[in-house]
């Protein structure tokens, strides 16, 4: 009898940067609904493109 979920069962969302589908891992298992990024790299980046995205809207006057 096997034990455990088959891995094409395993939930299953969306990275909010790069729009690729990302699947649970254990580490995420008490975190789950926060999680939102598929890896630290695209985590990394939506901070960057929020900034340069803000400091676009305000740019600075001479």
């Amino acid at each position: 009898m096997p034990r455990g979920v088959q891995k094409q069962n395993l939930p299953q969302k969306t990275c909010a940067t790069c729009g690729r589908p990302f699947t649970w891992r254990k580490a995420w298992a008490k975190v789950w609904d926060e999680v939102k990024y598929c890896s630290d790299r695209c985590r990394g980046s939506r901070k960057s493109a929020k900034a340069a995205a803000h400091s676009s809207e305000n740019p600075e006057r001479d």
